[in-house]
């Protein structure tokens, strides 16, 4: 086959590339600008889109000896996963910004002109696993539970799974890959993970949202509507939060307070025990499915709700576009904007934006 590898700088990416040429494939390597700054250095192990990264990538690619090229995807980057990131908060949810950039940059961009160009796979360093199902592939999760990164390809279409190559998907674990780097002379083979959104390479989310979203002071209210306190900007709370809480009125119970509901046209965020945090259902409209289609009506699966969250066993129910999920075990935490990924098994069924949450706890609790 013709393999583009996608190639960020990193280990995994760079060992997939070099698994993808040992298999027999004709391999080129490319690496992707999402950042139009171009004086952008890597901040200790943060980001993953930097000018060392795409160096590190050419450097593996000149190991591998296979030809490497730099597509700048810059401004679709901006307009598909920041501009959409700022959006959701101005809107008072919670984005996935990963989720976005494999949904709309490494397997739709990246995929769209890789076929244009005759390839017939992109082949990346993520930890997932493709079955031959006999009727199309099914997305699995990696024999590396740690490392199992199929929450986040939760977003890919059966159509981009016949497109997609991840030789990393059965290695047992990340220490492996290391060592197998050394072995082939990529002299990534001890470079950190990158963590965080690669974008914001500080880690300050707060104030980049303050900077494009503006900070307004606002009021806190309890979950009967008194007002609590006040905050300098709605958009810098998320669901679950305590930290940062500028409560002037304490508890009855004297019990600390998270944040329950963010309402950015109010600009008021809502604060409540931890008890509330409690979530018996979830819903959402904007969803997918990770190869054949699922059927209207009732279905048992395992519902994920975090990249790093244990699954859930669940009863969800797809009706009129709708996807509703009750869990057996109730959620803690979740914030409109979270993306829900649906199992059987190993298998992921599909994902669906999180629209709507239903408390456990009475409001009158």
């Amino acid at each position: 086959m013709r393999i583009l590898a996608a190639m960020s700088g990193g280990v995994d990416s760079a060992v997939a590339a070099a698994r993808a040429v040992e298999a027999g494939h004709d391999v080129v390597g490319v690496h992707l600008a999402l950042s139009r700054a171009g004086g952008t250095l890597r901040t200790g192990s943060r980001g993953c889109c930097t000018i060392e990264d795409a160096m590190d990538a050419r450097r593996a690619a000149d190991r591998l000896g296979i030809p490497f090229y730099v597509w700048d995807f810059s401004e679709r980057f901006r307009d598909d996963v920041i501009d959409d990131f700022v959006a959701e908060y101005r809107a008072g949810r919670t984005p996935n910004p990963c989720m976005r950039c494999n949904e709309k940059i490494k397997f739709a961009a990246l995929l769209e002109r890789a076929i244009e160009l005759g390839f017939d796979a992109v082949c990346t360093g993520h930890y997932a696993t493709l079955v031959d199902a006999g009727d199309g592939l099914e997305l699995h999760r990696a024999s590396d539970a740690a490392k199992d990164q199929s929450y986040v390809l939760g977003v890919l279409t059966a159509e981009q799974l016949a497109h997609t190559y991840f030789p990393l998907g059965s290695t047992p674990s990340k220490a492996l890959v290391r060592a197998e780097a050394a072995e082939r002379g990529l002299t990534v083979a001890q470079k950190p993970d990158s963590h965080d959104i690669c974008f914001i390479p500080d880690g300050d989310t707060r104030g980049w949202l303050a900077e494009r979203v503006g900070a307004e002071q606002g009021q806190i209210l309890d979950r009967s509507g008194a007002v609590v306190g006040t905050h300098e900007g709605a958009h810098a709370f998320t669901v679950g939060q305590r930290r940062g809480l500028s409560l002037g009125v304490p508890a009855a119970d004297g019990k600390p307070r998270f944040v329950l509901e963010v309402r950015p046209v109010s600009n008021t965020v809502v604060v409540g025990p931890k008890e509330a945090l409690a979530t018996a259902e979830i819903a959402g409209e904007r969803h997918s499915w990770a190869g054949r289609p699922q059927a209207e009506g009732r279905f048992d699966c395992h519902v994920q709700i975090r990249a790093h969250a244990d699954p859930v066993p669940a009863a969800a129910t797809l009706a009129h576009g709708v996807i509703t999920v009750v869990p057996e075990t109730q959620f803690d935490g979740v914030a409109p904007g979270q993306t829900a990924v649906l199992y059987d098994g190993t298998r992921v069924i599909g994902q669906f934006t999180i629209d709507r949450t239903v408390s456990a706890v009475p409001v009158t609790a």
